[in-house]
């Protein structure tokens, strides 16, 4: 079998392995202290939340490839991708190593609240061969703040199955939008692939699905402003 069925065959687990994502293995940078928080996870709006996405552009998210929702229930919002694929070894381009994506959203949410992004979980797939390297990054961050939330995580190698990881923001912590000011929410993701000891193996970290059954998913918390704002 060729190098690209390898890859098509192994891709396809993403669908397969889907319901096995509670036994991946999860990585969190900082759990949140249950009586701190409690003050700041209230009840989310039940007013209608929209997202539209203002831009898109990285070699991981061509036009057309990313997808956001909110939740239902206004705890969290998806985003999806279709196309987001960072490979080495085997017969892959040597640009392929690294994809990134940057979103600048528009989050419009009911007068008298604002957010701030409590916990994201990250998911995928991922192939590497002994020797390979993956790495998965995220940053974000309110537009004209300084304030940015990131986190890296490493894949181990040999390693072949569904991946998660996910990170925790302490209540002290949490960055809010400011009350009654309309600022875009940015969102930078990387996956980066080093290939395996043998680099005629292919090796390769995907965050994508055509199903919609891989996504990221970042989970709000909520506070009310004052009546004036």
């Amino acid at each position: 079998m060729t190098q690209k069925g390898i890859q098509m065959n192994l891709l396809r687990k993403t669908t397969l392995l889907a319901g096995a994502f509670a036994l991946a293995a999860v990585m969190v940078t900082a759990i949140a202290n249950p009586a701190s928080a409690e003050r700041h996870f209230i009840n989310a709006p039940d007013d209608q939340i929209i997202i539209d996405i203002a831009t898109v552009n990285g070699s991981g998210c061509p036009a057309g490839t990313a997808a956001v929702a909110v939740s239902e229930d206004n705890t969290s919002f998806t985003v999806t991708y279709s196309h987001y694929l960072a490979q080495a070894g085997g017969d892959s381009s040597p640009i392929d190593f690294r994809k990134n994506c940057q979103l600048n959203l528009i989050v419009h949410v009911p007068h008298g609240f604002t957010f701030a992004i409590a916990r994201t979980d990250y998911r995928g797939f991922a192939h590497l061969e002994p020797g390979a390297s993956g790495m998965q990054r995220a940053s974000y961050y309110f537009t004209g703040q300084s304030q940015t939330a990131s986190s890296t995580h490493v894949l181990p190698s040999p390693y072949s199955d569904n991946w998660q990881f996910s990170d925790e923001v302490e209540a002290p912590q949490l960055v809010y939008r400011p009350c009654g000011e309309e600022r875009n929410f940015n969102i930078n993701t990387e996956l980066r692939v080093g290939a395996g000891t043998d680099r005629d193996l292919l090796s390769f970290m995907a965050m994508d699905s055509v199903d919609g059954d891989i996504e990221s998913v970042y989970h709000f918390a909520w506070q009310t402003c004052p009546d004036d704002e």
